[in-house]
């Protein structure tokens, strides 16, 4: 089981702590980057693994896949696209929530894949990301023998 550490140890919930935590980093990205700029840690990601493969599934809405450049070193996964501006109108914006421009997104993978074999697709605005493990990251049988 996974510990963390509670940002505001003084509320009387957890639940109370994450939504704190959550609007405080909001409020941090809003000064730091700008009423329009898209939150840190874009897209969005899922990453689990079955097991011969990790899976990233990112959120990428309105982009194509000549918007996107997916690599992976190591056990590093970088997504780096580009959301276009919608295109010019004499409409006046009351909130404008999704970012434009270029974004880059770097994860440490908890082991190393063969780059050969990474495969990505989008479908639905959402990028699936299927990541063989390197060989030697792979669990192996070993065969017991008596002495």
């Amino acid at each position: 089981m996974m510990m963390t550490r509670r940002l505001f140890p003084f509320l009387p919930t957890a639940a109370l702590d994450r939504d704190l935590g959550r609007a405080v980093e909001e409020l941090f990205n809003l000064v730091q980057r700008g009423p329009i700029m898209r939150p840190l840690g874009f897209p969005a990601l899922n990453i689990w693994e079955d097991g011969q493969s990790l899976m990233a599934e990112a959120e990428v809405p309105g982009l194509t896949m000549d918007d996107i450049e997916v690599f992976v070193v190591g056990n590093e996964l970088t997504i780096k696209g580009n959301r276009r501006p919608p295109a010019e109108t004499k409409a006046t914006y009351h909130r404008q929530e999704r970012g434009t421009g270029e974004f880059t997104r770097v994860v440490t993978l908890p082991v190393d894949v063969d780059p050969d074999k990474v495969e990505a697709t989008l479908k639905n605005g959402v990028l699936l990301i299927t990541m063989p493990k390197a060989e030697q990251a792979r669990a192996r049988k070993i065969a017991v023998r008596t002495a």
